[in-house]
């Protein structure tokens, strides 16, 4: 589910500044805890997926899959 609160404005990417993972907001799972990540404010909104991995953000193994780590 897209959020409108932190520094989201509705992006579907949601990357983490503390984990340097990236999130996608149209197939979250519960493990993704977005919400979490918003209230710690280590949300950083992508408008794409590259332009996550671009700024070296690593995908959710639950909701995106193919994590490197």
């Amino acid at each position: 589910m897209r959020r409108r609160t932190g520094n989201m404005n509705g992006e579907r990417y949601c990357g983490n500044a503390n984990t340097m993972e990236v999130h996608d907001l149209d197939n979250e799972q519960t493990n993704c805890q977005i919400d979490e990540i918003i209230r710690a404010g280590h949300d950083r909104p992508f408008h794409t997926l590259s332009a996550a991995h671009i700024a070296g953000h690593d995908n959710c193994a639950w909701c995106i899959g193919g994590s490197t780590r």
